[in-house]
């Protein structure tokens, strides 16, 4: 899976003149958290988050008068708090590898480019979306997590037994066991009852942690 496949396509984005608290409305507008901005040719120069622009502005403790505040809210442009150079990613980047670049560097979002023109954005809230399909959270089914031993065809071994008798996998991931040689396992299947997931399970060399109908 790519980022052009999950991306939030024509995002919404702002120029480097324009005011902190225009971009404010903007994002409350639009429901959006962070903000590309763009030159006058149409080339990516900087990002603003809502925490960049909160931050930029006066705290409710100030002693400045409205009007004053005011005033210095015109005078503040995105282009003087915003982040540059800009971490991107393109079309073709793995998600994985745009959900790693966001994990490490603390980042809630990674604008997409090709060539020379930004054709998207990808956020966090895409990546919980998938991570609720790839988990199939939205479909009923028997969910179990298994700990299995890190073993060459343990794996396939697992998925042929449950799919010999009848099982419809719609969900199956894999994760780095909490013991050494060791893998977690959460699988979700269909056309099976909890007993029988459990029976065939309960049958192979691996430690059962949870089993529920959902």
């Amino acid at each position: 899976m790519l980022v052009g496949e999950r991306m939030s396509k024509n995002p919404v984005v702002i120029s480097r003149d324009t005011g902190v608290d225009d971009a404010l409305r903007l994002m409350r507008d639009k429901n959006v958290r962070r903000l590309p901005v763009m030159d006058k040719n149409g080339r990516l120069v900087g990002i603003v988050s809502d925490k960049d622009l909160y931050l930029a502005s006066p705290s409710p403790a100030t002693s400045l008068d409205i009007f004053e505040l005011r005033y210095l809210l015109s005078r503040l442009t995105v282009e003087k708090i915003m982040s540059t150079p800009v971490i991107t990613v393109t079309p073709k980047t793995p998600l994985e590898e745009a959900a790693r670049i966001m994990a490490d560097k603390k980042i809630g979002g990674l604008p997409v480019i090709d060539g020379d023109n930004m054709v998207g954005i990808i956020t966090e809230s895409d990546l919980f979306k998938i991570f609720v399909e790839l988990l199939g959270a939205r479909k009923r089914g028997v969910r179990v997590t298994l700990i299995v031993p890190d073993i060459k065809g343990q794996l396939a071994t697992l998925t042929s037994a449950i799919a010999l008798k009848g099982g419809n996998f719609i969900a199956l991931s894999t994760l780095e066991g909490i013991r050494p040689g060791t893998f977690e396992v959460m699988l979700k299947v269909t056309d099976l009852d909890v007993t029988t997931v459990g029976e065939i399970l309960g049958r192979l060399n691996v430690e059962m942690i949870d089993i529920r109908e959902v």
